[in-house]
């Protein structure tokens, strides 16, 4: 016999890295590739087996993939496209096991407080596609 079980979570938007709420309202819809990002510390994998959602951190700096248009962790280092600063990951984004695609909305324009980002980022200087300043 099955019994259904329904929960409810709450998530606090969690944006306390945003400066203003300048270009807030002009986010892009991309695609996260999330083999490019490190579990526990962009996104927290879901232990609960009650709720099996895991969750995408916001103020995730990200750069855009050239063969495959999706979005990966920006990276200096990178070759792939990734190396150009895309913006910031806008929202929290809750998403399945075994799911390497995950759509999210990108803050390019803004400003942000760099010490309180979820990870380390160096200011980048503004450009044509990403116009963020950095506080």
């Amino acid at each position: 016999m099955l019994q259904p079980v329904t929960t409810t979570q709450n998530l606090a938007a969690g944006r306390s890295w945003l400066a203003s709420l300048h270009g807030t309202d002009q986010t892009d819809s991309v695609t996260l590739d999330l083999t490019t990002f490190t579990a526990n510390t962009h996104y927290f994998a879901s232990t609960d087996s009650t709720v099996p959602y895991s969750r995408f951190l916001s103020g995730v700096p990200v750069g855009k993939i050239t063969a495959s248009g999706l979005y990966g962790l920006y990276a200096t280092g990178a070759t792939d496209g990734r190396q150009n600063f895309a913006g910031f990951v806008f929202a929290e984004v809750l998403f399945g096991p075994g799911q390497t695609k995950v759509p999210a909305a990108l803050l390019w324009h803004g400003s942000v407080k760099t010490a309180k980002l979820p990870v380390v980022v160096a200011p980048v200087e503004p450009s044509a596609t990403c116009q963020i300043r950095f506080v």
